[in-house]
């Protein structure tokens, strides 16, 4: 474990570390700890970006009331990128991914943030480490299952995203972002997401894109408590995802966010710090 000197978010200073998983992949961490950060919460990000995506929380009062840290998944923002498909397609090295970043920043039960094809992620964690190292569980806007109902019309555009003729592929990023917000970015703003994208390899896309998604016997086996956060008009990933969530686990709670598309955490930052926060405390 090797601290570097700073951190490429500009909103908050934090404290970068590079961990190396069992497979020998290089994650780069943030750990925004500050003087008065109370319990751990482990952000984990979605499908060609990075934790920079978490910057309103990482820069805001939530830092101040919990200690967040964050990660760039391997194939993303400043992580190792392995060349083979295999790299991403196990789900014991995304589960491995995880214990790596718990163990390693030394977190206690932590809350699990999972936004988007990070629902994946921690999954196959709690498929092969179960819930017996964390608090608690929250998908935003978080996948949970494949199934066409509950997968918006946006989403095709993750495929294309991992196309072969760079041009298409830059087109389909651009579009992806735009359709992430229920109402357009700011010019900046949208600039900024585009640029996390674009550390993702077209091949890490194209590795990521179609793996299996049946967590039904995991979510239903939870033991801890599971908040589902979506926004109403997610054209990426349909409420019917979240509903179906809090369908199979117990100690469920759903929360429609109305007016909001596929990022809750920006787009209504302000109810999901607090929302999260509140969820954070009531996690014994």
């Amino acid at each position: 474990m090797s601290p570097r000197d700073g951190v490429a978010d500009p909103a908050a200073a934090g404290r970068t570390v590079d961990l190396t998983t069992p497979d020998g992949v290089r994650l780069a961490v943030q750990d925004w700890r500050r003087p008065s950060s109370g319990r751990d919460v482990l952000l984990i990000h979605g499908f060609s970006q990075s934790h920079r995506c978490w910057r309103r929380q990482t820069a805001g009062m939530l830092a101040g009331r919990l200690r967040l840290v964050t990660y760039d998944n391997r194939g993303h923002g400043g992580s190792g990128k392995p060349a083979e498909a295999a790299a991403y397609r196990d789900p014991v090295l995304w589960a491995d991914e995880v214990r790596t970043v718990i163990d390693g920043m030394g977190l206690q039960r932590p809350i699990l943030v999972a936004w988007s094809y990070a629902g994946r992620i921690v999954l196959d964690y709690l498929t092969r480490h179960g819930d017996g190292a964390v608090g608690g569980l929250v998908m935003v806007g978080a996948t949970s299952t494949l199934a066409p109902v509950c997968v918006g019309p946006a989403a095709a555009l993750m495929a294309a995203m991992g196309h072969e003729d760079r041009a298409i592929a830059d087109a389909a990023a651009a579009d992806f972002i735009d359709r992430c917000t229920r109402r357009p970015l700011p010019a900046e703003e949208a600039e900024a997401m585009r640029s996390h994208t674009a550390l993702t390899p077209r091949e890490v896309r194209r590795a990521l894109v179609g793996r299996p998604a049946d967590y039904d016997a995991t979510l239903s086996g939870l033991r801890v408590p599971v908040l589902a956060i979506h926004g109403e008009d997610d054209a990426v990933i349909r409420p019917a995802m979240a509903e179906h969530t809090i369908r199979q686990a117990g100690h469920a709670e759903l929360r429609l966010y109305p007016d909001v598309g596929h990022m809750p955490f920006w787009e209504a930052s302000s109810r999901f710090d607090a929302d999260l926060a509140a969820f954070a405390d009531d996690c014994l």
